[in-house]
């Protein structure tokens, strides 16, 4: 496990690749944009990329460490959006959206979204995050309840204790090498600008060196319908998993096969000739958000 999983909490250390592979990952990008908007928006200082797709309740998706929102959800985009009004974003120093000269933190992200939210006048939203985007997914929940319908957590935890220590030791010795190349080449084709992706990367280290645990009273006081998901032989342990469904009220978990976003076809974990039917989070998040889903524009 310690070589197969790691960096979209910040290092995953797998590298897949083959021409097949990539073929198909370009067809679904075309097919998740076509006839969608992309756009930029001033959010707090930031110029932050988001894209628009399909129609339906708001579902906003933030993607993991290191990542864009084709890394992480490119193979289930073009899905989701068949039911839900999709926001994808790129957080600050990621894919299209620039630096700025702060830390990269979670609370911040979960304000950047915010502000984008309310300016395309959408008063409320279901939040998908995976790994470090379930961090930033948590924070919004926490700081902005009025503006959050429901939330999915996809392969977080909201404290330490909750990765294993192995973990915590690779953070104290990083190396930029250990970034998968998957990463790099699909920052660079959008940027690239190679002291960016070093400064993105260096962000990514240093904001997870400096984690911080979310209280319990935090996590007690989100009060909205989540939905919590691991894989199985995550990163994220199922006792922390277990943990935080229990501390979240309105909360339900799903532990499934697979490493850190297998489930959902995140781009290290992708394997050739790959079919839609291999994502098991699709069904569990049409589930989930059928539930007493109320319309919001």
């Amino acid at each position: 496990m310690k070589k197969t999983v790691i960096y979209s909490v910040l290092l995953l250390l797998i590298l897949l690749s083959c021409s097949a592979t990539k073929n198909k990952i370009e067809r679904n990008q075309m097919k998740a944009t076509e006839n969608n908007s992309l756009s930029y928006m001033e959010v707090n200082g930031l110029k932050m990329y988001y894209e628009v797709h399909g129609q339906g309740n708001p579902l906003v998706l933030i993607h993991g460490g290191g990542s864009t929102i084709q890394t992480t959800f490119g193979r289930i985009l073009a899905t989701l959006a068949k039911t839900n009004k999709v926001i994808a974003v790129e957080m600050q120093a990621h894919g299209h959206t620039a630096d700025r000269d702060t830390p990269l933190t979670f609370e911040q992200d979960a304000d950047d979204i915010a502000s984008l939210l309310q300016q395309l006048n959408i008063k409320k939203a279901t939040i998908f995050g995976f790994s470090n985007g379930a961090s930033t997914t948590l924070q919004f929940a926490i700081r902005h309840p009025e503006m959050t319908d429901k939330i999915i957590v996809a392969s977080t935890f909201y404290k330490k204790s909750g990765a294993p220590d192995w973990f915590w030791d690779m953070m104290n010795n990083p190396s930029f090498e250990g970034m998968p190349q998957m990463y790099k080449d699909a920052f660079l084709e959008i940027n690239p600008d190679t002291i960016a992706l070093r400064q993105m990367y260096e962000r990514d280290v240093q904001r997870m060196q400096t984690f911080t645990n979310i209280s319990e009273e935090q996590i007690k006081s989100i009060k909205v319908p989540t939905l919590i998901v691991i894989g199985d032989k995550d990163v994220v342990t199922p006792e922390h998993a277990i943990e935080m469904q229990r501390l979240i009220p309105n909360s339900e978990l799903a532990i499934v096969p697979g490493g850190h976003g297998t489930y959902m076809g995140e781009i290290t974990t992708l394997k050739p000739n790959y079919k839609e039917t291999d994502f098991v989070i699709i069904p569990l998040i049409n589930n989930f958000l059928a539930k007493g889903n109320d319309k919001n524009e």
